[in-house]
Formats: C-alpha cells, structure tokens, sequence
C-alpha cells in the first residue's frame, strides 16, 4: 500500500505539469481554434531563463517571475506578428506554431547549450515522510503552485469581464464580434494565457527535472494527450486529462516497466481517439460553439 501511494503521489505531481500545460493549449484552442504546437516551448523557455538569471545573481523569486513575463510576452509577439497574419485559416496557424517552436529550440541551444540547467528548489533540498511515502519539498509547491492557478484561472473565466468576452469568443467568435467585444484583444489574451500558465508549469517541475533545449517536445506532446483525454477546449477536462496521464504512467513504470512510461501516452491517446473522442468531460462552456 505504501509503494502504491508513493508511486501515486509521484504520478499526481508530474500529472499537475501535464495538466497545466494542457491547459495552455486550452486557452489558445479556445480563443482561434488553433492548437498551440509549441506550448512545450513555453515551458522550456521559462525555466531556462529563470536559470540563468538566479546564475547571474537574482533572488530566485524575481528570476521566476522575470521568466513568466518574458515568456507571456514572447507568445503575444507571436500571435501579433505570425498568427494574427494568417488570418483564420486553422491549418496555416498549426504550421506556424510548430515553426515557432523549432525556432525556440534552436534559440535556446545557441543562448544555453545542450546541457541541462539547473534551477534550485524553491524551499531548498529535501524531502516529507509520512506513513513511509517520501516527498520532496519540491513536489509540494508543484501541488500547491497548480491548485492556485487553475483556482485564479476559474475566477477570470467565470468573474471577471475579460473571462467573460473571452468565453463568448470561444463560443462564437463571429456573434461575440457582432457584440462589440475586440476578439483581436481575445486572441491576444489566450496566448498570453497559454505562455503564462506554460511558464509557471516550467518553471515550478525545473528543479525536479532539469531542462534543456528540447524538453518542451516531451512537455508538449504529454500536454496535446492530456487534452485528448479530459475533451479538447475544456480547461477542467484538460487538468483532469494531465492528472490521469501522470498517475497512469508512473503506476505503469513503477508496476510493469520503466521502458512503458513514454509508450502509455501513446497507448491513451489512441485508446481515447478510438473509443471516446470527445474526451471525459467533452466541450463545456468557454469551450463550446
């Protein structure tokens, strides 16, 4: 019982990050129909300079939230200057995302290197023992970090004006714009959405799993599967998705074999694809048309 729990709460916190970033896609999925192929990136890209600005002397909590702005700013110059000019042809959009996120990468080995960059943990090293399952400190601010953000990204959605619009543009864009309401601003807001909660994903699974050049394609790609399973366009489905995607592979590591970790995202995907394409929770509202 106790491997299990310990194999569980393991899978939980990598899931959290699964389920961020599939949230990510959610918020630009929403906002042009487009889905963001290089999310991955966003991630990657935080941690890495979160990285280098603590290597260069900045208080941790600054460097963190240096790399968040950079990065939410980095995805509104990329809908500004490369989606917003493609008009809404989806297709052209998808294609354009996947060259952004092999520029980014190749940016990062240029500025980083190959080599992994290390990024302290937030309460230092060390770990919680309790009943005899060990946690790391980290792990508790991965927890804590995501139950935040999903909570605030729930209260802008639901509360606040701008969730609002935003939601009526994802519903139908063309009445919303009838309505008055600047979907070119709503575009703007799901990436900038999309980069933020990226950003933070990154930035907080960094001192776990280090980060280098191209760990946002594995981020990313977990991210899509964790979407196709809670119902592409749902936010609550999409953290949901990334909650079962982490528990099942590290149950299936921890019990089969490690060499079945990668294979259970595939195995799910098609598995949903073919059985329940429409995911868990399917579309709801922000995410209905």
């Amino acid at each position: 019982m106790t491997e299990f729990a310990q194999y569980l709460i393991s899978g939980l916190v990598v899931g959290c990050i699964y389920g961020l970033i599939a949230t990510g896609f959610t918020a630009v999925y929403n906002a042009t129909h487009i889905v963001n192929f290089a999310q991955g990136e966003s991630s990657m890209l935080a941690a890495l300079c979160a990285a280098s600005l603590v290597l260069a002397g900045a208080p941790l909590l600054l460097a963190i939230a240096v790399a968040v702005v950079v990065v939410g700013l980095v995805n509104i110059l990329v809908e500004r200057l490369a989606i917003r000019r493609s008009g809404t042809d989806v297709t052209r959009g998808i294609i354009i995302t996947i060259g952004v996120g092999i520029v980014l990468q190749g940016l990062a080995a240029l500025v980083w290197g190959t080599d992994a960059q290390p990024l302290p943990a937030f309460s230092g090293p060390g770990s919680i023992s309790a009943y005899g399952v060990v946690v790391p400190r980290q792990a508790l601010w991965v927890l804590g970090t995501t139950a935040v953000v999903m909570a605030l990204l729930y209260l802008f959605l639901t509360r606040s004006f701008l969730g609002k619009a935003f939601r009526a543009c994802a519903m139908n864009g063309q009445a919303a714009a009838l309505m008055g309401i600047p979907t070119g601003l709503m575009r703007s807001i799901g990436f900038l959405l999309s980069g933020t909660v990226g950003a933070v994903a990154g930035v907080i699974i960094a001192p776990i799993a280090l980060m280098q050049y191209d760990s946002g394609v594995a981020l990313g790609i977990k991210g899509f599967v964790a979407c196709i399973i809670g119902g592409f366009g749902n936010p609550i489905g999409a953290a949901l998705g990334g909650l079962l995607l982490g528990a099942t592979e590290t149950l299936a590591a921890g019990y089969i074999s490690s060499g079945f970790k990668n294979a259970i995202a595939y195995v799910l995907l098609l598995l949903f694809l073919l059985v329940r394409p429409g995911g868990l929770l399917g579309e709801f509202g922000a995410a209905k048309r």
